[in-house]
């Protein structure tokens, strides 16, 4: 309003001649940094004094937030958490140095000692010192002495616990102390170092330090795939959950800001206290995010997902992510609310009244979700698929603009259905009659559903493709019970030891053993592309290659030509090939020639190539044939087949060989480690989408029982009429109901079809993990009645005769 001029003029009533004065402008709405703080500041003294229904809006809003804002501090923590998880491991390993240094006061040999136990991996190493100043690798203040060993906590445990008795059997050394947080991957990791007196080459090498630069394996491409669609299907609830929330208690903030409009305040001012509210809301969920954050990962060490297991001090998201988070939340939280007050004319008198319904137009939101198909329509028909950061931006943008279609999808279709109801019970027609004139607060806290079902049926569609592959590999290739082990050998009455030993184990029903070199051919005449070629020989007694080959007669010093690659002159009776071959190009190894026998015979293999573990040899020799310490690298390999009947027979072959050997390794079919893994990673998906529904579930309870308070007067006149209080009850249950079946509707197709594309562009059968389709529509339909439940008492209340009273 404009301040009243003082009709009396400035020289009193003198006769002043002088033209009247023009009437003073209209003073304009300051809207500088100064107002908006002013005007945030009351609507957050709003929000913060609203009473308990104010703070119950409040409360709802910032635990939306803290949700949100939790997981986006967890997913900036990935990076730092990944960091730390291989700088530990790189800090404690050496993989070997180009060149051996010399045997000195600072060096020691070390090897590799792994193991399995009942499917865990237990990771070992053994060293053996040359000097009194050995190098020590981090979280450990001093080499353990002969025959004792460091170990891992959580090793520690398990070895004094009862389930550890058969691992006490195989572990010969004795417990000296225990390895500190820097020497562990994480907390739960099953690690020792020992002392080995008898550690000598070829069994390990020398090194003069710890820390090793290198580069873990890139991950596979399934592995890229679930990772991307795990951050998609992570963030993109979030996101719309955030914008959700602070739009609780709409309606009833906007009934206080035409009460402000009745005091003076205009739209602006209005639109800017309705952000200082959201802001309040949003603020509060920002600190309660961050201390949800801060709890939740004191739990980081219990949870181990593809073997990492980290120390709760490694989930710690950077300082830029934390800052961005810390402005743009807040900010997002603003911009929705003035977003959402461009549709509604706030008048004074208590009247919000709504601009005129303008059509949902259709175009775009169909675009958004054909956009992001015909991202990943291309991605699923390139096989093999290939981790570049182009298609990880094609796969990341095409599954959230299908997610994000989905929702914008949602309002529409809310309407179109509506829209073409009619008739029925008078209970259907109420609530029909609602959704016809107001569905925007039913449909925005279901979007969040239909995201979050939908990421969640994709996830697992994913997980369940990948988990079936992994499970019929194992499957497939574990049909017979048999274990693969192999390590250094040194000469035959080893291997023969070996044997005895295997065979005297309980469970064991059969083993047989040869040790396998690799050897170049040498030129045959007129014929140099033969040169440097690699051929393989097996050595062993005449009862170990009958299981190879059929040799018919058969003593010792004779060797047998296979012809596995065809015939070749370089391997023929008489004939030259060379025992130390160069490891690569340049290598300077000292030939080592050696000749084949003239009275070689041939012998056919048994099922050439046909199983995982039939290698395609060419030679086959008897010990005394040939020398086995001329050969380069000669290993021991040995096929044990076992009782799956008898308890705990794996485990005891592991122990045997790690008598023969520790550093012998093992490579087998009988533990599937994937299959526990993607259950636990499905299993935690599952619960995370029930907590984002419950939360959806109260959203939709807030939204219901403000939309029964607007209507306060009309149940009253309801009920003065005679209206029956379960026809109200049913007509609250189908103006839930109708939403929500719609959104699961959506949710379930654009999850099908999002897991469809995945597992197509992986070249996966495409399973459909039905427990969680199940799962996910019974939830729903579990929201539908708990939001009914849960409004009823509010709707009783309010239909009363008394509610028609008026001043």
């Amino acid at each position: 309003m404009s301040p009243l001029r003082s009709p009396a003029g400035s020289g009193g009533g003198h006769g002043d001649d002088r033209a009247p004065a023009s009437p003073a402008p209209l003073a304009t709405p300051r809207t500088g940094p100064g107002t908006w703080a002013r005007d945030l500041a009351m609507g957050m003294r709003f929000a913060a004094g609203g009473g308990r229904e104010g703070w119950i809006r409040t409360a709802l809003t910032a635990a939306g937030v803290a949700l949100g804002v939790a997981v986006l501090l967890l997913g900036a923590s990935v990076p730092t958490l990944m960091d730390s998880w291989h700088g530990r491991e790189k800090a404690r390993e050496n993989l070997g140095q180009s060149h051996e240094p010399l045997p000195a006061d600072n060096t020691l040999r070390y090897a590799s000692a792994d193991t399995l136990f009942h499917g865990a991996p237990v990771r070992g190493r053994l060293v053996r010192p040359d000097g009194a100043h050995p190098p020590v690798p981090p979280g450990v203040r001093q080499l353990p002495g002969p025959g004792r060993m460091l170990v891992s906590p959580a090793l520690k445990e398990l070895l004094a616990s009862p389930e550890g008795a058969l691992l006490r059997e195989r572990l010969d050394f004795r417990v000296a102390g225990v390895i500190g947080d820097e020497g562990l991957r994480g907390p739960r990791e099953l690690t020792y170092l020992a002392q080995s007196a008898t550690l000598a080459a070829p069994d390990g090498y020398r090194i003069d330090h710890f820390g090793k630069g290198w580069n873990p394996l890139p991950m596979r491409a399934p592995a890229v795939v679930l990772v991307i669609m795990t951050c998609v299907a992570l963030m993109t609830p979030v996101m719309v959950f955030i914008g959700t929330s602070v739009r609780f208690g709409n309606e009833r903030r906007e009934r206080r800001l035409a009460a402000l409009r009745l005091v003076g305040a205009d739209v602006r001012t209005t639109r800017r206290i309705a952000s200082g509210e959201a802001l309040f809301g949003s603020l509060l969920g920002l600190v309660a995010g961050g201390a949800l954050f801060l709890g939740g990962r004191q739990f980081a060490s219990v949870i181990t997902l593809w073997d990492i297991n980290v120390f709760p001090s490694d989930v710690t998201p950077g300082p830029l992510a934390v800052a961005l988070i810390a402005v743009l939340v807040p900010a997002a939280a603003v911009g929705v609310t003035l977003f959402a007050q461009r549709g509604v004319t706030v008048e004074p008198l208590g009247v919000v009244r709504n601009r005129p319904t303008v059509r949902r137009r259709l175009w775009w939101r169909v675009a958004l979700p054909a956009v992001g198909a015909l991202l990943l329509v291309p991605l699923a028909r390139e096989f093999p698929w290939r981790d570049t950061p182009f298609n990880t931006v094609r796969l990341a943008a095409g599954a959230m603009l299908l997610l994000f279609g989905v929702t914008a999808l949602l309002p529409w279709l809310v309407d179109a259905v509506v829209g073409r109801l009619h008739g029925g019970p008078v209970s259907w027609q109420l609530a029909v009659r609602r959704l016809q004139l107001s569905s925007g607060s039913a449909t925005r806290a279901v979007s969040g559903i239909t995201v979050a079902v939908a990421g969640a049926i994709a996830i697992h569609m994913l997980m369940t493709g990948m988990q079936t592959g992994y499970a019929q590999a194992y499957a497939e290739s574990g049909k017979a019970p048999r274990i693969g082990l192999w390590g250094n050998a040194h000469d035959w009455p080893q291997v023969q030891r070996a044997l005895t030993a295997l065979r005297a184990t309980p469970g064991v029903a059969a083993v047989r053993g040869t040790i396998d070199a690799n050897v170049a051919r040498r030129p045959a005449a007129g014929n140099s592309r033969s040169a440097g070629r690699y051929a393989t020989i097996a050595v062993g007694s005449c009862a170990e290659l009958r299981t190879l080959a059929r040799v018919g007669s058969c003593r010792d010093g004779e060797v047998f030509l296979t012809g596995a690659r065809g015939r070749d002159a370089a391997l023929a009776p008489g004939a030259a090939v060379d025992l130390n071959p160069p490891d690569f190009q340049g290598d300077p190894a000292a030939p080592r020639p050696w000749k084949i026998p003239t009275a070689a015979r041939e012998a056919r293999l048994l099922h050439p190539g046909r199983a995982p573990d039939r290698v395609p040899y060419d030679l086959l020799a008897t010990p005394s044939a040939v020398d086995i310490g001329r050969f380069r690298s000669p290993t021991m390999e040995l096929k044990v087949t076992f009782d799956r009947g008898t308890p705990d027979a794996v485990e005891h072959i592991r122990t045997t060989a790690a008598h023969i050997d520790p550093t012998m390794n093992e490579f087998s079919a009988v533990d599937n480690p994937h299959d526990a893994q993607y259950s636990s990673v499905r299993n935690g998906l599952f619960a995370g989408a029930v907590v984002t529904l419950l939360l959806i579930g109260t959203g939709l309870i807030i939204s219901t029982v403000e939309q029964l308070h607007e209507r306060r007067r009309v149940l009253s006149t309801l009920d003065a009429y005679g209206t029956r209080r379960t026809t109200l009850g049913w007509s609250v249950l189908w103006q839930t109901a109708i939403p929500v079946v719609l959104g699961l509707g959506l949710a379930l197709g654009c999850g099908l079809a999002l897991g469809t594309l995945l597992l197509t562009m992986l070249d996966s059968v495409v399973t459909v993990d039905k427990p969680v389709v199940a799962g996910m529509t019974g939830i729903g339909g579990a929201v539908i009645l708990f939001v009914t439940a849960l409004s009823l008492p509010p709707l009783w209340r309010m239909m009363r005769p008394d509610g028609l009273r008026t001043e």
